[in-house]
């Protein structure tokens, strides 16, 4: 049997020598060799992905506050994997998200989702531009504007739901609130279906159950996409057995693609009637891009679906973890609320002002500012890269091709630019000189030409709420301390620490208005 044994152990010790050979190379060319080797930072780090892994999936989103403390030992620039860097200078922030020059985006940010044919989800920056282009007329502040009926429709089923809530004399978990309503607002407005979930006197708290374990499974993920792909084929039951809190989801992408389906189907049957089931009102963001001069690659059902998918999911979380965390802050300081109130009655006393006349009040856009920076719903760095040149940092040049990024959670507590950081402070913003050079550090929705499509869309579902629910509403917060919002977790999203409720309310009183 010598010769059997000896048969079988070469196959065996050949793959051993071609897996040591291989791991000595890579290290060699990683450590080496690489072009961004002379950068300074950990050399775990630059060696294997498994370091950010560790600090993200094992810790649960620490990786971002390694970075910081990176930049404490190695200076403004790091290397902080086999493949990019990061640098922590604000000054910086409007070169690499520069409008004007070709900034690509990093896989490793963009294929945490699975909507690879999305705007948020195109890596090139000529197919971002492509189909970013028929989206901003429809995301415009003009268009935004117009729906303000819609949006005070929509506040006023909130505050319905939050009257009818005080009966029961429980704490009412305030995100699921804002969640129902700005997820009906940005379906409404997308789909010209609404989820209805503002009609729920739970206000759906499945749903954001489902965009936790979206957020989790993208970090979980992030360096396995395959493991995404699997998930789409395989069938819905075996998924929600694997994930229960995913259902919704799989169910949110049926029916973007039925309701994609049904229009390009009703543009190609030349007037003909659908039935019930599959009419959908005129408007919608289907509407705008398959009326737009995109190229017919770019109007198939899948991709459509994916677009609106992706606007969905981001425009409704994000824009209820801010109302979340303002209405926690308010609370916490009766005094600011209190001048918000005072702002409120002087300026609108019968209750009537427009949204563009909100948008000019000193005091509730200033709360409004505050919110944006110390909420940091998305806080995680956004990887960018020069494709075809180098971008130089200081005395660095920085390789054509390598992502790099820059993070608004480290921006905006940065000490020399908000003092007090972890402190809400309105006030910081009243001052017109002193607000003009402070938004030049507020990166809440990035900048350049990647900028989040949906800022004025957000911006007014913020104001209405705000003046609508503070100006009616007397709460209290139940159980909830500034450990529930602030952020000592990067999950993409800002999130507190582990085992927080969230933010609770009692609903004290209210006042017709």
């Amino acid at each position: 049997m010598a010769w059997w044994n000896l048969v079988v152990a070469q196959p065996i010790v050949a793959l051993g020598v071609v897996v040591v050979t291989y791991g000595l190379w890579l290290t060699v060319h990683r450590l080496w060799l690489s072009p961004i080797a002379h950068f300074p930072g950990p050399k775990l780090a630059a060696l294997t992905m498994w370091y950010e892994y560790y600090y993200d999936s094992y810790l649960k989103g620490q990786y971002t506050f390694r970075i910081a403390e990176m930049h404490k030992e190695y200076g403004p620039i790091v290397r902080i994997s086999p493949y990019e860097l990061h640098i922590n200078d604000p000054e910086y922030y409007e070169v690499l998200y520069s409008r004007d020059k070709p900034r690509n985006k990093s896989l490793h940010l963009t294929g945490m989702f699975g909507a690879p044919a999305s705007a948020f989800g195109s890596v090139d920056h000529r197919r971002h531009r492509i189909r970013r282009q028929p989206m901003n007329p429809f995301f415009s502040q003009q268009r935004i504007r117009g729906l303000e009926p819609m949006l005070r429709g929509m506040v006023d089923k909130l505050c319905t739901g939050m009257r009818n809530w005080k009966e029961r004399h429980t704490p009412l978990h305030i995100y699921h609130a804002f969640n129902a309503y700005t997820t009906d607002v940005v379906v409404e407005y997308s789909m010209g279906e609404s989820f209805h979930y503002l009609d729920d006197p739970d206000f759906t708290p499945q749903w954001s159950k489902t965009i936790e374990a979206i957020v989790e499974a993208g970090i979980q993920f992030k360096q396995f996409r395959w493991v995404l792909g699997l998930f789409e084929l395989l069938p819905r039951w075996l998924v929600v057995s694997i994930n229960p809190h995913i259902g919704p989801v799989i169910e949110q992408k049926r029916e973007s693609l039925r309701l994609a389906k049904a229009i390009i189907g009703g543009q190609n049957s030349a007037g003909s009637l659908m039935d019930e089931k599959t009419s959908v009102p005129k408007g919608t963001l289907f509407h705008a891009l398959l009326d737009s001069k995109l190229p017919e690659e770019e109007k198939t059902p899948d991709r459509l679906s994916q677009e609106v998918f992706t606007v969905i999911s981001a425009g409704g979380e994000t824009t209820a973890k801010n109302l979340s965390t303002l209405t926690f802050h308010l609370l916490n300081n009766p005094d600011k609320l209190q001048r918000l109130r005072e702002e409120l009655i002087r300026l609108d006393p019968d209750g009537t002002a427009s949204l563009v006349e909100y948008e000019n009040m000193p005091y509730l856009t200033s709360v409004f500012l505050e919110g944006l920076r110390i909420t940091n719903a998305v806080a995680t760095r956004l990887q960018r890269s020069c494709p075809d040149q180098v971008m130089t940092y200081k005395d660095w040049i920085i390789p054509p091709g390598t992502p790099v990024g820059m993070t608004s959670l480290l921006m905006h507590h940065n000490e020399d630019i908000f003092p007090d950081s972890q402190s809400f402070i309105p006030e910081r913003w009243v001052d017109p000189e002193q607000r003009k050079h402070l938004e030049k550090y507020l990166v809440a929705f990035s900048k350049g030409s990647r900028q989040c499509i949906g800022m004025p869309l957000a911006r007014a579902e913020i104001l209405l709420a705000v003046a609508t629910i503070f100006r009616q509403f007397d709460m209290e917060l139940y159980e909830t301390t500034v450990d529930d919002v602030r952020i000592v977790r990067d999950m993409f999203n800002g999130l507190p620490r582990a085992g927080s409720h969230g933010v609770r309310v009692m609903i004290k009183d209210w006042n017709k208005p």
